[in-house]
Order: structure tokens, then C-alpha cells, then sequence
């Protein structure tokens, strides 16, 4: 969406906020030994609490509040009383709602309890690379330029991207254009960033994949070749000058 008025910064920053706090606060709650459909309760009731409505849910019938995956899944976990969250497990926790017509999504991944795993720097170059391509958007630059900046600072580091997921603009619905913000270069992709307008910015870093592949139960997405994701995500506002974070209140960075 491209914010006009007061009424429609008012709505985009409230949501914003709303599935911010709920992140930052399921981040908090999660620990081993809880279940992922303990820790989406959890969620889905601070969710309620605001009076949102959970926007995998609502918009296409997901079995969850939230997305939660595990180590080896990407993105677009169910959440389940079978899947018990382990010392050093990777974690993604994915929260986007609705409130009074406005639509807003963040994400984060990180380590629980020890990083048994050694996927702390795959954690913190996932971070880093999403702030420093927010602070890089301007308004008339191109989307693929930003997929060029991921990408050659993930390379610069030792890791991939995924390369068939991307951020999005988000405000009136959850998916709106530009709809392929990728973490890599895609010079047939015009579009530029408008001033104004809302996106949310997501990274996916990885350690062995490109490409994700969605697992049988219609949902669960895995890397081709394995290994591990790590995936960031802020609803940000573009303005003329530094970008606004909407979704600040995670506390991811």
C-alpha cells in the first residue's frame, strides 16, 4: 500500500506494532521442552488480546496461528503438539495479522538455548543483511538492486540465498506489489520502490540451498540441498530519506 492520510498511517502502524510485540514476546516464552503448537497458542492468544486476526489463518485457512519451523524447514511450519522445541534447535517464527483493514508481517530466526548446531553466524549474517538492505532503500530504486545487495553480502560471508522466496508489500492484504522483493538480482524485474509505500522485508540465508521446496502436507518448505535457513523479516515504510521500521517493537535488531 502507499499511505495517503493519517487514518491509513494510523492503521498500518498499529498492526505493525501489534504483530511486532507478539513476536518479540514469543521469542521470549519459547524454551525446549514446549511443544510448537504450545508456543503458536501462545501467539494466538496475544493476538486476540489486540483484537487481530492471524493472517495465515484468516486469508489462506493455515493450521496455525503463526508459522513456526525448525531447523532444516524454512518457512511456513505448522505448528503441532508432535514437534517438541530442543536444546540448540533453530527456531523461525513467522507473525502476521490483520487489524481494521491493514495487514503487516515480521519474522525472526534464532537459536534456543545453546547453539549446539554452530548456526549463530548463519543467525546474525541473516539479521545484519536485512538491516543493511532496509538502510539501502530509497525511493526510484530498483527491487533487483536489492536482491543484488542480499546476495552478494551473503556470498561475502559464506552462505546462499533462497531464491524462490521473497519480501513483499503488505498494508491493504498480505501479499500486494511489489510482489518479488528476492534476495537476488533479477534483471527482468522493473519495479522500483515508491516513496511512501509499504514492504516487508525478508532475508533468507542459507548454508547449502537456492531454491525451497515444499514438503506433501502442503505447507512445510525445505531447502533442495539441505542445510539450514535462517530468515529475518521487518514491515517497513519507505520515505524519503532513512526508511521507517514499523515493526521496531520485535526488538530483532
Amino acid at each position: 500500500m502507499t499511505v495517503t492520510n493519517q487514518h491509513e498511517l494510523t492503521g498500518i502502524t498499529r498492526i505493525s506494532e501489534i504483530v511486532a510485540i507478539v513476536l518479540r514476546e514469543m521469542k521470549a516464552h519459547a524454551r525446549a521442552g514446549m511443544t510448537t503448537a504450545q508456543l503458536d497458542a501462545f501467539g494466538g492468544r496475544l493476538l486476540q488480546s489486540f483484537n487481530a486476526r492471524s493472517a495465515p489463518k484468516h486469508a489462506y485457512g493455515f493450521p496455525g496461528f503463526t508459522c513456526i519451523s525448525l531447523n532444516h524447514e524454512i518457512a511456513h511450519g505448522i505448528p503441532s503438539e508432535k514437534r517438541v522445541i530442543k536444546d540448540g534447535d533453530l527456531i523461525n517464527i513467522d507473525v502476521s495479522a490483520e487489524l481494521n483493514g491493514f495487514w503487516a508481517d515480521n519474522g525472526t530466526s534464532f537459536v534456543i538455548g545453546r547453539d549446539l548446531q554452530g548456526l549463530q553466524a548463519l543467525v546474525d549474517c541473516s539479521r545484519n543483511i536485512m538491516m543493511s538492505a532496509i538502510n539501502s532503500i530509497r525511493p526510484g530504486m530498483r527491487v533487483s538492486e536489492l536482491g543484488r545487495h542480499i546476495e552478494k553480502m551473503a556470498q561475502h560471508s559464506g552462505f546462499r540465498v533462497i531464491k524462490n522466496l521473497a519480501g513483499h508489500g503488505v498494508g491493504r492484504a498480505l501479499h500486494e506489489e511489489p510482489h518479488y522483493i528476492l534476495n537476488c538480482e533479477d534483471k527482468k524485474n522493473t519495479a522500483r520502490f515508491k516513496k511512501n509505500s509499504v514492504v516487508a522485508i525478508e532475508t533468507f540465508i542459507s548454508t547449502k540451498s537456492t531454491q525451497a521446496e515444499q514438503l506433501d502436507d502442503g505447507w512445510t518448505l525445505v531447502g533442495n540441498h539441505g542445510g539450514h535457513v535462517a530468515q529475518h523479516e521487518h514491515t517497513i515504510l519507505i520515505s524519503e530519506n532513512r526508511p521507517q521500521i514499523l515493526t521496531a517493537a520485535n526488538n530483532i535488531c
